[in-house]
C-alpha cells in the first residue's frame, strides 16, 4: 500500500483529500505545515508527497528544496491556488514533479498520483480514461480512441497529451513541460516537443471542438 504524505494547512480540504485517497487504497499521513511535514517525511518515509505551496512555518517550495537535498527521487506534487507562470516554473525548477491547481477533482489528483508512483513501462492496475471532447484518452496504456478507432501513442506522445489535458483550457508553459519531460529546455528538445504537438494535433483533428493552440512566446493550450 503506497504511503502519501499530505502537507496542507487547510484542515477541511486535508480531511476530504485524505478520506478520498484512503478509500482508493492509499495510506495517507497528514501534516498541517511545512516544518511538521518535513519531520513526518523523515519518520514515515512516504512514497510520494502532496504539498500545498502557501503554508505557515515552511512553504511548499522550501519544503520541496529540503526534500530534494535529503531524498532526490521522491515524487512531489504541489497543490496551489497560484497560477502565475513564474510560480509554475519555479516549482519545476526546484524539483516538483507536477502541479494541481485549486479547486481540483479528487479523480484528477488520483490520476496524477498513480502516474508518478507507477514504474516506467508498467501499466496501472486501474486504467484511467480521460475525456477529451469525443475522444477517450487511456493514459496508462497510451491509447487515444474515438468511435471505435484507436490510435496507439508513443510514451512521449502520451506524456505530452497528459500534460496538455491536466492544464486543459489553460496555458501549458513550454519551458515547464520541457523541464518535466526532457529535463531541460534546450533548442533540440524544444524542436522535439514541436514534433509531438504536431502529431497530437493530427490525432485530434476529427473533433473540431478540440484544438491545441499556440500561445506565442509562452506555450500551448488544449482548448475543449
Amino acid at each position: 500500500m503506497p504511503t502519501i504524505l499530505l502537507v496542507e494547512d487547510e484542515l477541511s480540504l486535508a480531511f476530504i483529500v485524505q478520506d478520498n485517497l484512503e478509500s482508493r487504497g492509499f495510506r495517507v499521513v497528514h501534516a498541517a505545515d511545512g516544518q511538521a511535514g518535513l519531520a513526518l517525511f523523515r519518520q514515515a518515509k512516504p512514497d510520494l508527497v502532496v504539498a500545498d505551496v502557501m503554508m505557515p512555518r515552511l512553504d511548499g517550495f522550501a519544503l520541496a528544496e529540503q526534500l530534494r537535498r535529503e531524498h532526490g527521487t521522491v515524487p512531489i506534487i504541489f497543490l496551489t491556488a497560484r497560477g502565475q507562470t513564474a510560480d509554475v516554473v519555479r516549482g519545476f525548477e526546484i524539483g516538483g514533479n507536477d502541479y494541481v491547481r485549486k479547486p481540483f477533482s479528487i479523480e484528477e489528483l488520483v490520476v496524477r498520483i498513480q502516474a508518478r508512483l507507477q514504474p516506467s513501462g508498467q501499466p496501472l492496475t486501474a486504467p484511467a480514461l480521460l475525456r477529451i471532447g469525443q475522444y477517450e484518452f487511456d493514459y496508462p496504456h497510451q491509447r487515444l480512441s474515438r468511435l471505435g478507432h484507436t490510435q496507439e501513442l508513443t510514451h512521449r506522445e502520451a506524456e505530452v497529451l497528459y500534460h496538455l489535458y491536466i492544464q486543459r483550457n489553460q496555458v501549458l508553459e513550454r519551458r515547464a513541460v520541457l523541464q518535466a519531460l526532457w529535463g531541460d529546455d534546450t533548442f533540440f528538445n524544444g524542436r522535439s516537443l514541436d514534433v509531438y504537438i504536431t502529431r497530437l494535433r493530427r490525432y485530434l483533428t476529427d473533433d473540431k471542438q478540440v484544438q491545441i493552440v499556440n500561445v506565442r512566446g509562452i506555450g500551448y493550450k488544449l482548448m475543449l
